[in-house]
């Protein structure tokens, strides 16, 4: 998103050049989608989806227009809000659903996956409702994610955490802080395997992974330069594999224990 500063001019520009033009507004509809693209991007979320729902033409605007939403503000209803709003902003790049209290459910995960299919960037972290049914329906419909946020998030399995990975092969930051259940060596060999472009991944607090998990992720995602092991107490630093050369050149791993 760009400064205010910025947009103001640029709004000032849309109206002088307007006036210049002879163009009138008389009513809502009336503004030029350019211009009230600029507009609301300089309000909040709240706001733009208010917006969104003046007119068919508004609706349509911010549908087309919006490429990024964060719902982190609602803090009841988020999943009837998703479902409403899924099928109407479909050039989503961004998505933040970052939850107090959980509230998300695979329903709108999986409305998310039939209508933003150009997602990027999505965060369903503290998601703990949400089981392998979403991440099933992430693989199918979000196969562009290069950034996703599961952390806090415990009721899938491991299976499901892999079969995803198949599918979502251009992830380049994966946070699976808490994921005990889901993150297990068959997970880090699955991620190792399709998700060489990764570069940051957060397995804190995952106590199920072992060397050869590690090893196994080492070896298939030669980008990595962040890895968080924080209380995976299984792993030792010890394996009769060599190690590959990649890991001298990690930039930050972290391996904290209680």
């Amino acid at each position: 998103m760009v400064s205010e500063g910025a947009t103001r001019k640029e709004l000032n520009l849309c109206f002088e050049n307007m006036k210049m033009e002879g163009v009138l507004i008389s009513e809502w509809k009336d503004i030029p989608v350019e211009l009230l693209m600029k507009i609301l991007n300089l309000v909040d979320d709240r706001t733009v989806i208010i917006a969104s729902c003046i007119c068919s033409g508004w609706r349509d605007a911010v549908s087309l227009g919006l490429t990024r939403l964060s719902l982190s503000w609602c803090k009841k209803n988020m999943n009837s809000l998703v479902l409403s709003l899924a099928p109407k902003f479909v050039k989503l790049q961004t998505l933040v659903l970052r939850q107090d209290k959980p509230q998300l459910e695979d329903n709108a995960v999986e409305a998310i996956a039939n209508h933003c299919h150009e997602l990027q960037d999505l965060d369903l972290s503290k998601s703990s409702k949400i089981t392998d049914h979403s991440l099933y329906s992430l693989a199918r419909g979000c196969t562009n994610l290069t950034k996703l946020n599961l952390s806090g998030c415990t009721s899938f399995s491991d299976t499901a955490l892999a079969h995803l990975t198949r599918f979502c092969r251009k992830l380049k930051i994966l946070n699976l802080c808490g994921c005990v259940e889901a993150v297990s060596d068959n997970t880090l060999q699955a991620i190792g395997e399709n998700c060489n472009q990764l570069q940051s991944l957060n397995l804190g607090w995952c106590e199920n992974i072992s060397d050869d998990g590690v090893m196994s992720l080492a070896y298939g995602c030669p980008d990595l330069r962040t890895l968080d092991l924080c209380s995976c107490v299984l792993i030792t630093g010890k394996t009769e594999k060599p190690e590959p050369e990649f890991l001298c050149h990690l930039l930050n791993i972290s391996c904290c224990y209680r």
